[in-house]
């Protein structure tokens, strides 16, 4: 029994007594920070993109109505599938919906799209490339759903295959306006402080909005990325110690986190 006057134990859990910096849009940030805490880091919300509607929702609006029209859809991020799903209802059966990975599928699950098909190798672009459906696209017509600056691998390569692609805006990413309460954060964050990027325009905006001696500190510590092209946006920013995790999804970045808490801990 403990007595009511001993002080609190120390949080246990591999990522115990360290500061994880959370980049992703506050509305995707929830689930992350509360497995963070459950590993025993002390999370610090820190949205480096602002996610918002479409400038011009005629596209979408169109491409809904036009839907049968499709041979399949790709959504490329859980952003996509949240702003990009009609009413399930609306949903042609002939329609082959894609996910980039598990995360995406369940934000499209959670729209009323269930059986989204999943990469089987990386969760990316590279890994839905690689699917055996979507070699043979020759005059099939393919709506790339997500929102302006992506990655354009994706259509360029299913275009080379023969594709007819049409990418649909259902989103626009913003440069984040924080305020005296998300700087006092980060200055008070417990180091080591393990910063994750599942997005190049995260750490291009924080480098952007951020004072030079504040994002210096961020790059003096490690940071975790999703992918190999973010690690080297990382390492161009100035951050010295970029690891990659497996994908964007919150579990890979954990498992690396992980990794990286254990290495400072030898």
């Amino acid at each position: 029994m403990v007595h009511p006057l001993a002080p609190p134990s120390a949080p246990r859990g591999p990522l115990a007594g360290i500061g994880i910096l959370v980049t992703r849009p506050a509305r995707q940030a929830a689930g992350l920070v509360s497995q963070l805490a459950a590993l025993g880091a002390t999370p610090i919300v820190f949205p480096a993109i602002v996610i918002l509607p479409p400038s011009d929702p005629a596209p979408l609006a169109k491409a809904h109505a036009d839907l049968d029209r499709y041979d399949a859809a790709i959504f490329v991020s859980s952003n996509a599938a949240e702003y990009g799903v009609p009413s399930p209802s609306r949903w042609p059966a002939s329609v082959t919906a894609y996910a980039t990975g598990p995360g995406t599928a369940a934000a499209l699950m959670a729209a009323g799209l269930a059986d989204a098909r999943i990469p089987q190798t990386t969760f990316d672009s590279e890994g839905l490339l690689a699917l055996p459906a979507l070699a043979r696209v020759r005059k099939r017509r393919v709506m790339v759903v997500g929102a302006p600056g992506g990655r354009d691998l994706l259509p360029r390569e299913l275009r080379a295959r023969g594709a007819r692609i049409e990418f649909i805006n259902v989103y626009e990413r913003a440069r984040p306006r924080l305020d005296r309460r998300h700087l006092r954060a980060l200055e008070a964050a417990p180091t080591p402080l393990i910063s994750l990027f599942s997005s190049a325009d995260a750490l291009t905006n924080l480098h952007a909005v951020l004072s030079p001696p504040l994002f210096a500190h961020l790059a003096a510590n490690d940071c975790v990325v999703s992918s190999a092209r973010i690690a080297e946006v990382a390492h161009t920013l100035g951050f010295a110690r970029v690891h990659a995790a497996a994908s964007a999804e919150p579990a890979a970045l954990l498992e690396r986190a992980c990794i990286v808490m254990a290495l400072h801990r030898l």
